[in-house]
């Protein structure tokens, strides 16, 4: 293999990719510019390829730089994660995994996707949830490694994968006069009536109040505010107001008579479950990556 650059090298043009300078690039690998324009000379040398075209204003990839640079950085992840797997053999340690995850996530997706991780390999997990808002927040701060959000805002800095979607819906005790409703409810007609609510923060009703203000509405004061679902759900099928909850989260309250679903119409509660991490696109080796790659197989099927 006397084609293929060192690995130190092959960041180094990575870096440039990503910083748009020899210059940057030294100082992101703590060399200076003269030694990293060196080391990247001697790539194009063993390789036989120009590989950056050099300006005073920085330098760019020629066509043969920009396919060197996308196989290394596949070269550089796999890299990591032999050197990181290597550790954990060496060290003789448990896979440490810290998750924050919203409601709905937490209740009904997570236990069957940890399952499957142990099964994988001995992971110790700890297991945090909250709301959509608190989740950032610890994944931004460190306090997580991995975090799951239900509300569909926007993840910032913050890495992102879809692992699932979900859709919410209007449910209410079977006594209620909104369950013996002829015709579907339509929005200017929900925002009239205090209903139950979880805290503001939550995922669920962020969803629906963007999901109003498309349509220039605002829910009135609540009734009620819970902050979790079994919560809810334990209210509302005791006589509370009317709550807006995951399909997922109230099948056997349905099933079971307990919840009626209302009808309504004019409203879009469909809702992305996504992923946040801190880093880089792709998942970092070990425990995340592989809950991440059991998510989305479950979301295949």
């Amino acid at each position: 293999m006397r084609n293929i650059p060192d690995l130190a090298a092959l960041q180094l043009l990575v870096d440039v990719a990503t910083h748009g300078s020899i210059g940057a690039a030294g100082r992101a690998n703590g060399i200076t510019q003269q030694s990293a324009s060196e080391r990247l000379r001697a790539v194009e040398a063993q390789t036989g390829l120009t590989l950056l075209r050099r300006a005073a204003g920085g330098s760019t990839l020629t066509e043969s730089g920009v396919l060197v640079v996308g196989w290394a950085a596949r070269l550089i992840d796999l890299a990591q994660e032999i050197d990181e797997s290597i550790a954990t053999l060496r060290e003789g340690r448990t896979h440490q995994l810290s998750i924050v995850a919203s409601m709905t996530v937490a209740e009904y997706l997570l236990p069957l996707w940890l399952v499957r991780l142990r099964q994988q390999h001995d992971t110790v997990v700890s297991l945090i949830a909250t709301n959509s808002e608190h989740v950032r927040t610890a994944v931004a701060d460190g306090s997580a490694d991995i975090g799951f959000v239900e509300d569909g805002a926007d993840p910032g800095d913050l890495a992102s994968l879809v692992v699932a979607r979900d859709e919410l819906g209007l449910y209410s005790a079977p006594h209620d006069p909104w369950a013996k409703q002829d015709s579907p409810l339509a929005p200017d007609e929900i925002v009239t009536r205090p209903l139950t609510w979880r805290e503001a923060g939550s995922g669920s009703r962020r969803v629906v109040d963007d999901a109003l203000a498309r349509l220039g509405l605002t829910a009135t004061a609540p009734a009620a505010e819970l902050t979790t679902t079994s919560g809810i759900r334990s209210a509302v099928s005791a006589g509370s107001p009317p709550a807006f909850m995951s399909r997922r989260s109230v099948r056997s309250d349905v099933e079971a008579g307990r919840l009626v679903e209302v009808p309504i119409i004019g409203l879009d509660l469909s809702r992305d479950l996504t992923a946040l991490w801190v880093g880089s696109g792709r998942p970092p080796a070990g425990p995340v990556r592989d809950l991440l790659a059991i998510a989305t197989k479950a979301r295949t099927r």
